[in-house]
């Protein structure tokens, strides 16, 4: 009986913890470049991040390959030339909301949020802050944050020939919808 109680103790608290970690492998991330020759957008939905509801760390985990372009030379040209995905696979970010006691996940709302952490592209990790915004609907739980990042702070070299088709600053737009992880 002693060894049943304190399974079930066990798998109790197990089940408590894991509530509070919410969890995607389909999380949608894109980017967007202005420069004067063109525009380029590039979307990804193979994103996976995990986020904690007691202590609003986050972690965010993006296959650079899964980024689909409009045009597959594009596609090429980001792969091969200026991230290096074979060299360099992935893109992480690991940080914490910052204001985590302003949002209430037991009720439906919207709210805004700071988030601060580390952002490691091309192998250059970086501080970034950015705000967001945490919506509970129905008891799930969504992201979303718009942050720019710089091409030269994460050391990806354009070639001069096509300097005007890249921006040198790009918009980076994060939309997750979580799960609770089981």
């Amino acid at each position: 009986m002693k060894k049943l109680t304190t399974l079930v103790l066990a798998a109790c608290c197990f089940l408590s913890v894991s509530a509070q970690k919410q969890f995607t492998k389909t999380g949608h991330i894109w980017f967007y470049s202005h420069a004067p020759l063109e525009d380029i957008t590039a979307h990804n939905y193979q994103v996976t991040s995990i986020m904690s509801t007691t202590t609003g760390d986050m972690a965010f985990k993006v296959t650079m390959t899964a980024f689909q372009f409009e045009k597959a030379l594009m596609q090429d040209h980001f792969n091969e030339k200026y991230i290096e995905s074979e060299k360099l696979p992935e893109s992480t970010f690991k940080g914490k909301i910052t204001d985590l006691s302003g949002i209430d996940f037991s009720k439906d709302g919207s709210y805004k949020v700071k988030v601060e952490g580390d952002l490691a592209i091309h192998g250059i990790t970086k501080l970034v802050n950015a705000d967001g915004t945490i919506a509970v609907k129905g008891g799930k739980i969504f992201a979303q944050s718009f942050f720019q990042v710089a091409v030269a702070d994460y050391e990806i070299k354009i070639p001069s020939a096509v300097k005007d088709n890249i921006a040198k600053v790009i918009d980076i737009h994060v939309d997750i919808s979580y799960e609770p992880m089981k």
